[in-house]
């Protein structure tokens, strides 16, 4: 379902298709593998491939996002598409994300 990339200390995680219910606690569980990983303080998970968006995903997106910061790390978002966008809007997590249209400018620290 993912596709796990290591940069140095940085972690980039692919979710395609639907982040929902069905998969969510995987979904959080790679993230949350990704991001214990010794070495990695920058999770980037990248949305491009992402066509929906339900409550479930987004509880497993801010789980490890408060895991991150727990353990002195981040998380932050790229590639969010318009539709995927509003629902952080609408629900203003976008206010506690760090999102970025390209991957480039998360990963440059």
């Amino acid at each position: 379902m993912q596709v796990v990339l290591n940069y140095p200390k940085i972690a980039v995680i692919r979710p395609q298709g639907c982040l929902n219910a069905a998969n969510a606690l995987e979904f959080e569980r790679d993230m949350t593998t990704a991001l214990a990983q010794n070495g990695i303080s920058i999770l980037v998970v990248d949305l491009a491939a992402v066509e929906s968006l339900d409550s479930a995903g987004l509880m497993a997106l801010l789980s490890t996002h408060k895991l991150a910061l727990t353990l002195g790390r981040s998380c932050r978002l790229c590639a969010v598409t318009p539709q995927i966008r509003i629902i952080f809007e609408l629900t203003q997590l976008d206010q506690v994300f760090e999102i970025s249209d390209a991957e480039t400018e998360l990963t440059q620290t």
